[in-house]
């Protein structure tokens, strides 16, 4: 029997190539997009392609339909705003410098994902984050460097439950970005008009 991974998809490249694998792998592929801030369902296309921020549900939706596979997505606003954007907001006011992806990854983003695997039955949970998972014996597996030095993640899952770590799946971990171009231009993401956020995400620019 096939087994069910669900696969955090942001709208991203990195998300979508993680998918389009599993999907190869001969995985059942459940997509699941976390809306952490406002809707983007009135903008345009392009619009949608160019907006900042962790989730664009326009581009994850496209993707979906183009690997066939369900998708859903899930309103964690409020948890996102309270457990990420407030506490940060808290500790730059107090002088700290928090990292909210660090914050999200381990308090929003991998939980919600875990709610949901839980919920559809799902043996796996699945990001396009560029880290390993290597394994560690009897200890289980533990977090491990991405295959792309200029590009490792690991940092910003660092606190991740290790209860989570043998359900957690890293598809892109052990590529290299130029690597991951290429096979998203091949399940017809427009990779020119995808921009790699380097920023927080819900502070917006001026």
């Amino acid at each position: 029997m096939k087994k069910t991974v669900v696969v955090g998809m942001s709208g991203g490249v990195d998300s979508a190539v993680a998918a389009a694998t599993l999907v190869e792998q001969g995985y059942h592929v459940q997509g699941v997009t976390l809306q952490t801030w406002e809707p983007e369902d009135n903008a345009t296309t392009s619009k949608k392609w160019q907006e900042r921020g962790c989730c664009k549900i326009g581009l994850a939706r496209f993707v979906a339909q183009r690997l066939s596979i369900p998708h859903q997505v899930l309103d964690i606003r409020e948890r996102f705003r309270s457990a990420v954007v407030e506490d940060f907001i808290g500790g730059y006011s107090a002088g700290l410098t928090p990292n909210p992806c660090v914050r999200c990854n381990e308090r929003v983003k991998f939980g919600c994902l875990m709610e949901a695997a839980r919920d559809l039955g799902a043996d796996y949970v699945a990001t396009g984050h560029y880290a390993r998972l290597l394994s560690g014996g009897t200890r289980g597996p533990h977090l491990h460097k991405g295959g792309d030095p200029r590009k490792d993640q690991s940092y910003f899952l660092y606190r991740l439950s290790r209860a989570w770590l043998p359900r957690i799946l890293f598809p892109v971990g052990g590529l290299r970005k130029e690597d991951v171009w290429p096979k998203a231009e091949a399940i017809g993401l427009p990779a020119d008009e995808v921009k790699e956020s380097q920023e927080i995400c819900f502070v917006t620019k001026g």
